[in-house]
């Protein structure tokens, strides 16, 4: 394995050249015997030995450690059926590795993921190191971010959401859902109540799993688009008129 050179000179991975040249020669100073004679503590063999801290005349080499490459970032399809259940992916991927004489070879490698039920679009899985291998710098991770693809059913954080188109007078006179989840049962949920544009029925417990408690679930919220009659005639006005004469 590899020296951690960053680790070595106690800065972060994201550090600028300059920072890092700060902290070479903060460290370089530390164990010069010139420049602080009196302490006693040897320096820590890996610092030496890794970093080889040679100077002359009070001169500091500022050799930088090698830098790490910008992280690749690819996207991950799932479907919400995906997300609710949980599903094993293989993704395939080629990179370059280099041999004992620093040259480059291509392979495939098979990387597999494991989803979580509830996981979220934007979730990331990060593979480290699995960027091309180039001399003098540390691969880059190899990162997969969920992406979820568009479907009639939506998702509000936990909960899911579903239209349903339904005539003027079911939602004046009552309405029965039905609704395939995303495991594929058949909810049947009756809405006794006048169903206005802005009302939703919730189903408890029917939701996304939550990714912490995967036995818990979020809800199910049901919105209603009403089919308005695009014309009336008279009596039919009349009608509506009388009957709605006494709210």
């Amino acid at each position: 394995m590899g020296v951690d050179y960053y680790k070595v000179l106690q800065v972060d991975r994201s550090a600028k050249d300059e920072d890092l040249k700060k902290a070479y020669r903060k460290l370089a100073m530390k164990w010069h015997p010139d420049k602080n004679p009196n302490n006693k503590k040897k320096p820590k063999p890996n610092s030496n030995r890794s970093l080889k801290l040679t100077m002359s005349a009070g001169e500091t080499s500022t050799a930088a450690p090698p830098r790490k490459a910008a992280p690749i970032e690819r996207q991950l399809p799932c479907s919400l059926e995906d997300l609710y259940k949980g599903v094993t992916k293989k993704m395939k991927i080629s990179r370059d590795v280099l041999d004992s004489s620093w040259r480059p070879t291509t392979v495939e490698e098979i990387l597999t993921i494991e989803i979580k039920p509830g996981w979220k679009k934007g979730t990331k899985i990060t593979f480290p190191e699995k960027g091309n291998e180039q001399r003098g710098i540390i691969p880059s991770d190899l990162v997969f971010i969920v992406d979820e693809a568009t479907r009639c059913v939506q998702e509000r954080r936990n909960d899911l959401v579903v239209t349903q188109k339904i005539p003027l007078v079911e939602a004046l006179t009552g309405y029965t859902a039905q609704v395939t989840t995303l495991d594929g049962r058949t909810l049947t949920v009756p809405v006794n109540n006048v169903i206005s544009p802005s009302y939703e029925e919730v189903v408890k417990g029917e939701g996304m799993p939550i990714p912490k408690d995967p036995s818990k679930k979020g809800n199910l919220r049901i919105k209603f688009n009403i089919k308005f009659p695009s014309r009336l005639t008279t009596e039919q006005k009349s009608g509506i008129k009388r009957m709605f004469s006494s709210f």
